[in-house]
């Protein structure tokens, strides 16, 4: 009562200041009292505590109505019409001094259902403003003053800020839509542009400003995955007002970009939906911008990798890749520059051979990039904007793969040919991808009896090289050889049905009959005399078909060559690669439960495109946002010590700053970050015997020339196919 200190309450002691009040009361009409029945006393208390005695019990009794009670709608100083209603509003004292007094407004349930219920019935404006005032009080819990004690605060417990979020996000942007004329749901641009002349965007923009500057003030306090996720899907309906405020869109962009890097699978996929539909509503404001950023946050998630985290790789360059659909001319452009940027990496490999240059080359960013581009081809392939990025990204793996030809690589080796596989699949055209596999065939670490012992089973999905002591067991010769033959058959099955198979596959066949003369492990030649045999039976059936035909090998007829045999699959090879799968994802399976091989990534959900591109999306809310109130609880309770420590504490710069800044794409290089950390555990191999290496000089210098090329790219213009070959390192 007489304290000079400001009290210091949480949110859960809000009923019992209230309680206050009415003691406060009692304890007045108590001291009158006294002055009657002991006067002695009283005046014994007038000399030792005046102050007790100078109490007044209607300083702290607020009356209803006080217009201290405002809030504004936002930051931005708007001034605002239609308060809450300060006729149900319950107050309560926090503390005290001589003229001055800090107030609590208490928000309760019934104010909340009553705003609803008003925005319901009637079209008035002014359960609109309250309902954004207390939408904004949720926001900012945990940024309330104690700085003047005359401030007044507002509150509200924590079933009430969940009712208050889940209603304005749920309900806001019909309600914003229906106040300036607009559709329902969707638009684009364009139509907002002819609003924005009008009275009622005039009148009751600030309203739109308030709910997305709160909500965003919002989106940066939370940690949990469920309160963001619910967030962006019902901001998602609101995208075409940012049209109207780009420094929204700007930071908007940049959070969306660092959740859809950072989070989990259902977060990356809230992100992604709502970065896809404010470009596809908006166009070119924010597209370019969305590229780059969605490329460098996929980069940086690609750095460390283990078997988990390849399948949330997977994921995000799924989601990527469907992005690229918006505007696939844009996306070629942005294609080009990222797939020449690997070039020139490759190129300065090639050119240096160093140890440092490699690492480059061979580290799971670099190769995750390709098969991000690999994928991207395997789906738009045919479409005319993004099919000569085919050729260039065929020449690129290729040179990947020829690189650092030692055995301790083959499981990259094997991922190039994978890829190299996807293309021609997708693009119908040959790649000589055979002569990669047989030279694997004929490294002498397959050749020689394992005296590493049986060793544990190799699983080459998940790492790019494996160590000394692994190449000597038998478990990774028996991977590598079924490895080999499953590429092979997939590639021979491409073209099982062609007018060439015969002469396609005589020399693939030559080498394999010597490599079965040459094994000295019955199960590889077992194998392998199966695949001669499936090979000799394909030649057979192409070949009795090419008999009846007159046809010159240049017309365009033979592009129709078996064209129902191939729709049936009845090709021997075809029905031979088919077992072959099978037995393949069983030996996945009793590796790990869940497979990350590259070809067999399953496609974008149908359903979860469907579900996000429904309106109401069928989320009900419940108890949402109780983290989020528990993460501001424990912000406000801080000792005002702490906060001040960590405000003067040097803040490192966040990940999302790193991901989203706003440089040029074309400065990110591609390379190790960890110079003396070695890849997979191990270091490079040191018996590169068909690669002389060099001790690397000044590294400054190796650097600087890559950035350097890597900055000329934006002058860049499109090439042909022979300007290509004309510009980049024969591989």
């Amino acid at each position: 009562m007489g304290s000079k200190k400001k009290a210091k309450k949480s949110q859960n002691d809000v009923s019992d200041e209230v309680e206050a009040i009415k003691e406060a009361k009692e304890h007045k009409k108590q001291l009158e009292k006294l002055k009657e029945t002991q006067p002695e006393f009283y005046e014994y208390l007038k000399e030792v505590d005046k102050e007790l005695l100078e109490f007044d019990a209607d300083d702290d009794d607020v009356k209803i109505g006080d217009d201290d009670a405002e809030t504004d709608l936002d930051d931005t100083g708007v001034d605002d019409e239609g308060d809450l209603d300060d006729s149900d509003v319950e107050k309560a004292v926090v503390g005290s001094k001589k003229g001055e007094q800090s107030v609590r407004a208490i928000i309760t349930m019934e104010m909340v259902e009553s705003w609803c219920k008003g925005i319901q019935e009637n079209e008035k404006i002014a359960p609109v403003r309250s309902l954004l005032k207390a939408f904004r009080v949720a926001c900012h819990l945990a940024e309330e003053s104690d700085e003047k004690s005359s401030e007044r605060l507002t509150t509200m417990s924590k079933a009430v800020m969940n009712k208050v979020m889940v209603e304005t996000l749920t309900n806001m942007d019909g309600i914003l839509r229906n106040l300036m004329n607009l559709p329902a749901y969707g638009g684009k641009k364009e139509k907002l542009i002819e609003v924005k002349s009008t009275k009622n965007w005039k009148k009751y923009q600030h309203l739109v400003k308030s709910y997305l500057g709160n909500t965003l003030h919002a989106l940066n306090q939370m940690t949990d995955a469920k309160d963001i996720s619910f967030t962006l899907k019902h901001l998602t309906r609101s995208s075409l007002f940012f049209a109207a405020f780009p420094a929204f869109l700007r930071k908007y962009v940049k959070v969306a970009l660092h959740f859809w890097g950072t989070g989990s699978r259902e977060l990356s996929f809230a992100s992604f939906w709502f970065l896809r539909t404010l470009c596809v509503q908006l166009g070119s404001d924010c597209l370019d911008e969305c590229f780059k950023g969605l490329y460098k946050a996929y980069v940086m998630n690609c750095q460390f990798v283990n078997a988990t985290k390849l399948q949330h790789i997977q994921f995000l360059r799924q989601l990527f890749v469907e992005f690229m659909l918006v505007d696939l001319p844009t996306a070629y452009q942005h294609a080009f520059i990222f797939i020449r940027q690997l070039a020139m990496i490759l190129r300065e490999a090639l050119n240096m051979k160093t140890k440092e240059s490699f690492r480059k080359v061979y580290e799971w960013k670099y190769i995750n990039c390709l098969e991000l581009w690999t994928v991207a081809i395997r789906k738009y392939g045919l479409e005319p904007d993004f099919k000569p990025l085919a050729y260039p990204l065929t020449q690129i793996i290729s040179g990947v793969a020829r690189l650092v030809p030692t055995a301790r690589y083959f499981p990259l080796r094997m991922r190039c040919v994978r890829m190299l596989n996807c293309i021609a699949a997708a693009t119908d055209a040959f790649i000589p991808v055979s002569m990669l596999l047989l030279d694997m065939l004929e490294m002498k670490e397959l050749n020689c009896p394992p005296t590493g012992g049986v060793g544990k089973p190799a699983d080459l999905r998940t790492v790019l090289k494996v160590s000394k002591q692994a190449l000597k067991t038998r478990s990774f010769q028996e991977a590598c050889v079924s490895s080999v033959i499953d590429e092979l058959g997939e590639h021979l099955a491409q073209w099982s049905y062609s007018v060439s198979f015969f002469e396609l596959s005589f020399i693939p066949a030559v080498r394999l009959r010597n490599f079965c003369k040459g094994t000295k492990v019955e199960r590889f030649r077992k194998d392998m005399k199966e695949l001669i045999r499936q090979i000799e039976a394909n030649s057979e059936f192409t070949n009795k078909k090419r008999a009846t035909i007159t046809f010159l090998p240049s017309d365009l007829a033979t592009s129709s060559f078996l064209e129902e045999e191939k729709q049936s699959g009845a090709s021997p090879l075809s029905k031979y690669v088919a077992t072959l799968r099978q037995k393949a994802q069983q030996r996945n399976i009793s590796l790990t439960e869940s497979s990350v091989l590259y070809g067999a990534e399953p496609s974008l959900s149908d359903k979860m495109l469907a579900e996000s591109d429904e309106e109401d999306g069928g989320d009900e809310g419940g108890a949402i946002f109780n983290s989020f109130y528990l993460q501001q609880k424990e912000t406000r309770e801080k000792p005002p010590e702490v906060e001040k420590k960590q405000k003067n504490k040097k803040k490192p710069k966040s990940l999302q700053q790193e991901a989203i800044d706003e440089d040029i794409v074309e400065d990110l290089v591609l390379s190790s970050d960890e110079e003396d950390e070695p890849m997979d555990g191990s270091p490079l191999p040191e018996e590169t015997d068909e690669i002389e290496m060099e001790t690397p000089k000044k590294k400054k210098k190796q650097k600087t020339a890559a950035d350097g090329s890597v900055k000329k790219v934006r002058k860049l213009a499109f090439l042909s196919r022979e300007e290509w070959k004309a510009d980049s390192v024969d591989y």
